[in-house]
């Protein structure tokens, strides 16, 4: 427990480092830490114009991000569409891409003015997410290279260019499931 502990730590003053998500592993790092999210970037090698997945702990955490879901004009009630896909898919391992205007988190959507976030079903990670709010995630791998499957691999990859890592056994799943709800109406961008 006491790992975890300084895992979280090390997660809300900016840090980041590997751990096994719902899917893979992944790099993680506070979606609030611009810093965080950068020093990502810079450890995977991967193209700045490309943006990370969220993971959340609770629906609710989208409207930290100013994303509420739009409102038909006059009902006063969102599209079902939105309850639809949220119910059907989370938690689990399908990312929903969201649109999200604001400037504040132009390092995260890198200029697409979308997000896509995820509510993984692992009840160890959701319990860390409460903890530290929401993490970006890509997977554990520096750009062109398969991801992680084990902590041994990640730790070939990344050395000591990361805070910390969690073994979480072999993880040889694929990555989310993308869908999008940007229109308004669900899309499936990845399966």
């Amino acid at each position: 427990m006491t790992e975890i502990k300084n895992v979280i730590k090390v997660l809300k003053d900016g840090g980041i480092g590997i751990l096994p998500t719902d899917t893979i592993y992944g790099i993680v790092g506070s979606a609030f830490s611009k810093k965080a999210v950068e020093r990502i970037y810079e450890v995977k090698g991967r193209d700045m114009d490309k943006p990370f997945i969220v993971l959340i702990s609770a629906i609710a955490e989208i409207e930290k991000f100013g994303i509420i879901p739009p409102i038909i004009r006059g009902s006063g009630q969102r599209p079902r569409v939105f309850d639809d896909v949220f119910s059907k898919y989370w938690p689990g391992k399908v990312s929903i891409v969201l649109p999200c205007k604001s400037k504040k988190f132009e390092y995260l959507h890198r200029g697409k003015k979308s997000i896509a976030f995820r509510l993984p079903a692992k009840k160890a990670l959701i319990e860390i997410i409460k903890k530290t709010g929401p993490l970006v995630a890509p997977s554990a791998n520096p750009s062109g290279l398969p991801p992680a499957e084990n902590i041994t691999q990640a730790k070939k990859y990344f050395k000591d260019s990361v805070d910390f890592y969690i073994v979480g056994g072999v993880k040889k799943g694929k990555p989310s499931k993308v869908i999008s709800l940007i229109s308004g109406s669900h899309l499936i961008l990845r399966k």
